[in-house]
């Protein structure tokens, strides 16, 4: 029961990037989410291999971290596909407000797109003649929807759902509240008749029940100790960082965390480290969990 309907084509990707879902219909083509900025050359050979001389109608974006949207600038460049984007984001993305958006407080890179329309919870779309509704996904990101089609019962999940887990729950690092939106975005997803899950880091999957006891679990314990949930963010924006660049002078490490204010926040309400600590437990726990290595003076990448 995990087959794709014809009209649907998922483009599984390798971290930076997040899974790029185009649907395919008689009449319309639409891409949603569109990987991270360093990747948007694969992005776009992706995209034209999979609409086979068609054009790109429409972009949407689940949420607006980096590995989700940072091709839009290039896929509108290309196309010229008329672009909609969370309605709560619209004036972030208008003014560009880098503090108001992630890609500063992450250290991470996006081009400045536009926007043509926004989407709001609970809207209906015709995407690939395929209807699908637009749900509010609170949790990993204030603003973030996943999008359902019941007459397929698929489910585009985004970071809200992975079969093994979630994204990183983002508001509660800098004192806002994110535990509780995502038991509720846990709850509303167990609610929906779903047979295959789309998510937006890994393998289509069908197992959504096991999914989901996975993912309550991994929030359980995160809420018992929030210290780990700070942990655990440290951890892997440090690795996409070090995915990106692939080398990491250590000695500039310290620096680095420091810079960025979602790494500053975690620090100041949860670990408390200054600087050097804390760049040194960052760079332990990678080597400990075989992410990275060092040679010489540097932090290198390790698949």
């Amino acid at each position: 029961m995990t087959a794709l309907p014809d009209a649907i084509r998922v483009f599984e990707r390798g971290w930076l990037s997040s899974n790029n879902v185009l649907l395919v219909g008689a009449d319309d083509t639409a891409l949603i989410d569109s990987g991270y900025l360093t990747h948007a050359p694969q992005t776009l050979a992706l995209v034209r291999h999979g609409l086979q001389g068609r054009r790109l109608d429409r972009l949407l974006n689940t949420h607006l971290h980096s590995d989700h949207c940072g091709g839009n600038a290039a896929l509108q460049a290309h196309y010229g596909c008329h672009t909609s984007i969370p309605a709560a984001e619209a004036d972030k993305v208008r003014r560009w407000d880098s503090e108001a958006l992630s890609f500063k407080a992450t250290g991470q890179q996006c081009e400045r797109f536009g926007f043509d329309a926004t989407i709001a919870p609970g809207e209906l779309l015709t995407l690939g003649g395929l209807a699908w509704q637009a749900l509010g996904a609170p949790g990993h990101d204030p603003h973030s929807l996943i999008f359902y089609c019941p007459a397929e019962r698929i489910l585009i999940s985004a970071d809200a759902l992975w079969e093994n887990g979630f994204g990183i729950i983002f508001p509660e690092l800098d004192g806002a509240s994110g535990f509780a939106e995502t038991r509720a975005t846990l709850e509303l997803i167990g609610g929906l008749d779903v047979r295959l899950v789309i998510p937006g880091h890994g393998a289509p999957f069908g197992d959504v029940a096991g999914a989901l006891r996975r993912a309550h679990s991994r929030l359980d314990y995160l809420m018992a100790d929030p210290l780990r949930n700070a942990q655990n963010a440290i951890k892997v924006l440090l690795k996409f960082l070090l995915l990106e660049r692939q080398s990491i002078a250590l000695a500039d490490v310290p620096a680095l965390l420091t810079a960025m204010p979602v790494f500053d926040a975690a620090n100041r309400r949860f670990l408390r480290q200054g600087p050097e600590a804390l760049g040194q437990w960052a760079v332990e726990q990678l080597l400990r969990a075989g992410a990275a290595r060092v040679e010489g003076e540097h932090l290198l990448n390790e698949a």
